[in-house]
């Protein structure tokens, strides 16, 4: 057996609408899918561009309320340049900190899920 990829991550959110807006205006993550999954309910997957690990908006599992997720760290070659973008389009980040393996700054989406944003020490 062999594992090639971690594909997909659910993000748990209230509002799958306002949550695809966020990633995609503010993160600037490509939509991939947006369709009909569940009742009222829809498949709604992103990805930051050339990726190949997606996330999903979910709100369809009782066991993982909005806001649940922590620590899912985006990768960036240019710290400062990113932080400085998505402060423009209105997005509350941490200041940039640093640590052995890199530099780095945090944030969260509109339903509190945690955000690291790094710039790893070997891009430095």
């Amino acid at each position: 057996m062999k594992i090639r990829r971690l594909a997909i991550v659910s993000i748990p959110v209230r509002d799958q609408e306002r949550s695809k807006a966020f990633y995609r205006d503010v993160l600037g993550f490509q939509l991939l899918v947006d369709r009909p999954f569940q009742g009222d309910v829809r498949w709604i997957q992103l990805a930051p561009p050339g990726a190949e690990t997606a996330i999903t908006l979910v709100t369809w599992f009782e066991e993982m309320p909005p806001g649940c997720v922590q620590g899912l760290v985006l990768e960036t070659d240019d710290i400062e340049g990113a932080h400085r973008v998505l402060s423009e389009r209105g997005l509350q980040l941490d200041p940039i900190d640093s640590a052995p393996w890199g530099r780095f700054t945090t944030f969260g989406d509109p339903d509190g899920n945690g955000w690291v944003l790094q710039q790893s020490a070997a891009r430095a």
